[in-house]
């Protein structure tokens, strides 16, 4: 059986379809990169940042489903990547802080591609429609969350209700469930990562939300 998550495996993505996968590992590095330069990380602090952003997702999905050693082991390029994007965000962290908007929407694209891949990749070692939804939105959300938790942040998955992140992941790996019998591999990855997408628009513009319970505090 191949290695679903293998870089000739991966979905049988096209060559422009990965080059958008390396940049979205690049842009995953520069933002955890940005929040080390803004606590004052030193170089190696933000290195680190950087890197467990990019990579840490995929790593924990390979782990979790018995692929290892990781991809990013097994494929130097994208650690080379996100320690290409960290070093570029600690040079030029300050001048990077204008063009956040523009990363984000880089980072949207990560998110949308890496949870499609990952789940696709589900698909292909059997798992039902929760293992998928699991694992495509862990690949694109582990690394933010091993980020925030060593900068002692709160995750950012876990209160941004306003801007759905891991929802929206899961979304894409929900549908890429339900259209892997439908669609070829690449239609397949690609209306996942339309889905995503598609969250993350809709709730930035504030037309979804997540419901909160406000409990009183007993004062």
């Amino acid at each position: 059986m191949p290695d679903p998550f293998s870089l000739p495996g991966l979905a049988s993505i096209e060559s422009g379809l990965r080059a958008l996968d390396l940049i979205g590992t690049v842009a995953f590095a520069m933002s955890g990169a940005l929040l080390g330069v803004r606590k004052r990380f030193d170089l190696f602090g933000v290195l680190v940042l950087g890197c467990v952003t990019a990579v840490g997702g995929g790593a924990i999905r390979d782990t979790l489903t018995g692929n290892t050693p990781p991809l990013f082991l097994r494929d130097e390029t994208y650690l080379w990547l996100a320690i290409a994007g960290s070093l570029t965000a600690f040079a030029f962290g300050t001048r990077l802080a204008r063009f956040e908007r523009a990363i984000s929407l880089f980072d949207t694209l990560g998110l949308a591609l890496f949870a499609a891949t990952g789940a696709l990749g589900a698909t292909k070692l059997g798992l039902g429609p929760l293992g998928v939804t699991f694992a495509g939105a862990l690949s694109g959300v582990g690394g933010g969350i091993i980020r925030d938790l060593l900068a002692h942040e709160v995750p950012e998955v876990l209160y941004r209700r306003d801007q759905l992140y891991a929802t929206a992941a899961a979304a894409g790996a929900f549908a890429v469930y339900l259209l892997q019998n439908h669609l070829p591999q690449l239609g397949v990855q690609l209306s996942g990562a339309g889905v995503v997408i598609l969250f993350r628009f809709v709730s930035r513009r504030g037309w979804m939300k997540l419901p909160v319970r406000r409990v009183p505090d007993g004062n």
